[in-house]
């Protein structure tokens, strides 16, 4: 694909994507190896949407998302298919726990808890995989007392349940960090059905065996970036679309550089960006009100690079959970051949929305302060700070997912992935496994694109 001039719009198509990630771009594959003429428009001058890597220093490095888990099977056929090399995220040695300003250490997937508070906190892992268990994937708001569960946020059900101040603290970080959002800003059934859409909730959260197991040697865009390569100039970049116009015909997809007819159009993006198209004639109703309620989360993606990973040779994984902040959660991220040493901290929910108002110094002083207090004076004098405000983006306005609030899930879900008139939606938010993650995006793309097929 070329990196110079973007390639020209086509006058016609049978089918326009509009969104080159991962989403987008697996719909355009399945459709293309079917023989059927496509063109993805993207409003960015590259492929990848929520995911984009960056050389910095003397690694890849990936300032979107990351991570591979198992059962994420398209997503690792995918990556053998286009040789793109995975390899495991560091966790070996000491994790720390910063509860109400109080740091412990631990091994293993269980932190450092009085006795009554791990009791507490497997019961509640239980109870929530099975509540979510009731919920159908296809449709929760067909699940059993749905409008119960999505009259109130996670954070009324968790206040009224439980009791443990440390449990409601570290439930707040894993919150943050999976939806970027706060627990007062979800509807409990969205948060049960994204639970058991990846498994369970423990499943988002961990390394071994969960969400963060892998990453990509040359960084997860290039998932995206080896599809558009097998597409060649079907890809334009530099071209975000203001219009669909639908007639009996046919549809016609205006850009900033041009516009294209085609048959059938298949919108990649997350709610909130889908609401910023006009629509002629207008959306439904139902399906406009339901881009007006899907807000993006709130995530600050902060890279800290070193001369050398510290942290390894005086026995720690590099992993830390904050329940206060600014940054919630810690990870090792050295580069898989280890020759950049860095950290990876996330400036999530509320934290992240005050994030740009604050000086560049003040930003990167929170930021060393932070990985000083939990690894010594040497965290304080890193190579390169690199900082991802993901809101701050045009094209994106947020990250990881679109946020669920009450009320919307019952009222307006049964609008998110059917079609309208010649529009057919796709996206990792209309996915039925792993919303909200790359397996979710490519399942979707796939899903819209044999919706198209049977169409044709």
């Amino acid at each position: 694909m070329p990196h110079s001039e973007p390639n020209q719009i086509p006058d016609q198509v049978d089918v326009v994507i509009v969104g080159g990630g991962l989403s987008g771009m697996s719909a355009a594959r399945r459709l293309h190896d079917r023989d059927v003429s496509v063109a993805v428009l993207e409003a960015r001058d590259r492929v990848g949407g929520r995911t984009w890597s960056k050389q910095i220093g003397k690694g890849t490095f990936d300032v979107g998302g990351q991570w591979l888990g198992p059962t994420q099977d398209r997503v690792a056929s995918l990556a053998r298919e286009l040789n793109i090399g995975t390899f495991p995220t560091y966790h070996q040695g000491k994790k720390l726990l910063d509860v109400d300003g109080k740091l412990s250490t631990y091994k293993g997937d269980i932190p450092k808890l009085p006795l009554i508070d791990l009791v507490e906190l497997q019961l509640l892992t239980m109870r929530f995989n099975r509540m979510a268990k009731n919920v159908p994937l296809a449709n929760p708001a067909a699940a059993r007392g749905a409008e119960k569960l999505d009259g109130m946020s996670l954070e009324t059900w968790k206040r009224r349940n439980i009791r443990s101040r440390k449990i409601r603290g570290l439930i707040d970080a894993a919150t943050r960090v999976v939806f970027g959002a706060e627990p007062s800003e979800l509807s409990l059934l969205h948060f049960l059905f994204y639970s058991r859409a990846g498994g369970n909730f423990l499943n988002l959260c961990e390394i071994d065996g969960g969400a963060q197991q892998d990453r990509f040697v040359t960084g997860a865009q290039s998932l995206s970036t080896g599809l558009a390569d097998k597409l060649g100039d079907r890809v334009c970049l530099s071209a975000p679309v203001r219009q669909i116009r639908q007639s009996d015909d046919g549809a016609v997809v205006v850009t900033d550089r041009g516009e294209t007819r085609a048959k059938y159009v298949v919108v990649a993006m997350p709610p909130a960006l889908v609401g910023r198209i006009q629509y002629d004639p207008a959306l439904p109703a139902g399906r406009d009100q339901l881009t007006q309620r899907v807000p993006m989360g709130s995530t600050v993606k902060c890279l800290v690079t070193y001369d050398e990973p510290f942290w390894r040779a005086a026995g720690f994984s590099g992993e830390v959970v904050c329940t206060g902040g600014p940054v919630t959660v810690w990870f090792d991220n050295c580069s898989h051949d280890n020759a950049q040493p860095a950290l990876v901290g996330f400036v999530v929910g509320k934290a992240a929305r005050t994030w740009a108002q604050r000086s560049e110094a003040d930003r990167r002083r929170a930021l060393t302060q932070s990985l000083t207090r939990y690894f010594g004076s040497r965290a304080g004098e890193p190579s390169e700070i690199v900082e991802q405000d993901w809101s701050a983006e045009p094209w994106t306005r947020g990250c990881p997912v679109g946020v669920v609030p009450p009320g919307v899930l019952s009222t307006f879900g049964t609008t998110l992935r059917q079609p309208v008139g010649r529009l057919h939606w796709a996206g990792t938010e209309t996915a039925t496994v792993w919303n909200g993650y790359l397996e979710g995006a490519i399942e979707a793309g796939e899903r819209a694109a044999r919706e198209v097929l049977r169409r044709l």
